[in-house]
């Protein structure tokens, strides 16, 4: 088809004319929430052949004068640049009390305040100071994807906080939400997570019996496997593995001891790919001396054994975390041989926090 585009493109450029029927295009509305309730709800696609329609060779010229021109388009989602551009236009946004802490990831935005004896103030003047700053910025906030959620490991949990509000509109509060792939609960709990990978997991297991059945090799079976449903099982997994339950385990090896039995060749287990993970990123933090968490791995005072200081842990929450995990799991010596770096023979201390973060979601004003 690429001579046949070919000469209607450059008829159409001969001519200076563009065809009605390369003006119009088929929007096909894509829910973004299985519920909508209104079109901000639905996100448009238009099916196109893109390598045929699109040029990737841009061209420019450095002689032809350009006036300076400002922009009020909405962020161009899909491009590479986009995210890192977004990430430049936002650097300045940062917290303004020692505890609150912004985290960024290309449009979504997370609020987290540690409110220390039911004091509300700051973590309520950052989120005034981040609407402020949106407004300054040409910015603003998707208040209908913004959620609270707040987690009190208190055991009363007497007090009752005040609402968010921005722009005159209470922020809903929820228990659980969805963010960068993971499901966050209020408790800390990873049920609904685990049950939500779970879920996914069995659906990819039909299409691994569909290419058992076409009688493809195993190595292409265990490939398919590890793309795309260990993917899904492993995802985040040196964050919630640790302090999900039993339960939740032995559901999630299921999906994994049925696609040994559809494939016939031996799977790695979820606990031996957890460990390695830790070591993995454990190793990757030990490298970079600059990295904020590069103090919490501290080497005995002998030395010579090659083993970090366990970490003190008042909760077992915390124990079965990640820095403990990676310190005191099954081969973690094995830390110190990771290039030369330099530690210091002291004591680190996780501390457990009780906090409430905020999500939000930019809208670019146009």
């Amino acid at each position: 088809l690429a001579p046949v585009f070919t000469d209607i493109f450059n008829l159409s450029l001969t001519l200076g004319i563009v065809p009605s029927s390369f003006k119009q295009s088929t929007i096909v509305p894509v829910p973004k929430k299985p519920r909508p309730s209104d079109l901000n709800d639905y996100r448009p696609r238009r099916p196109h052949i893109s390598r045929d329609e699109t040029d990737h060779n841009q061209y420019g010229w450095a002689t032809a004068p350009h006036p300076p021109s400002s922009s009020a388009l909405e962020l161009l989602r899909g491009f590479v640049l986009s995210p890192l551009l977004y990430s430049l236009y936002t650097y300045d946004c940062t917290a303004t009390s020692s505890s609150n802490i912004i985290v960024k990831f290309a449009d979504d935005t997370v609020v987290m305040g540690l409110i220390s004896d039911n004091d509300e103030r700051a973590y309520l003047e950052e989120i005034k100071h981040l609407e402020n700053w949106c407004q300054e910025n040409n910015l603003l906030l998707n208040v209908s994807k913004t959620k609270e959620l707040i987690v009190d490991c208190s055991k009363k949990q007497e007090w009752h906080y005040q609402p968010v509000r921005i722009g005159g509109t209470t922020v809903e509060r929820v228990d659980s939400f969805r963010y960068l792939g993971v499901h966050i609960s209020q408790d800390l709990s990873w049920s609904r997570h685990t049950n939500s990978l779970a879920k996914k997991a069995r659906q990819r297991l039909y299409h691994l019996r569909c290419l058992r059945d076409f009688r493809l090799p195993s190595k292409v079976l265990w490939n398919f496997y590890t793309c795309t449903i260990e993917s899904i099982l492993t995802g985040n997994i040196t964050v919630w593995f640790g302090n999900s339950t039993k339960q939740d385990r032995q559901a999630l090896q299921r999906v994994v001891r049925s696609a040994e039995r559809i494939t016939h060749t031996e799977l790695p287990d979820l606990q031996t790919i957890y460990y390695k993970r830790c070591q993995t990123k454990a190793r990757k933090i030990v490298k970079d001396p600059t990295h904020t968490n590069n103090r919490l791995f501290s080497l005995l005072r002998s030395g010579r054994s090659g083993r970090f200081r366990s970490l003190k842990t008042k909760t077992e929450r915390l124990k079965r975390s990640f820095f403990p995990q990676a310190i005191r799991g099954p081969e973690s010596g094995k830390l110190i041989n990771c290039g030369d770096h330099h530690h210091h023979f002291g004591q680190s201390t996780l501390h457990h926090f009780t906090v409430s973060y905020t999500v939000y979601d930019y809208v670019c004003d146009e």
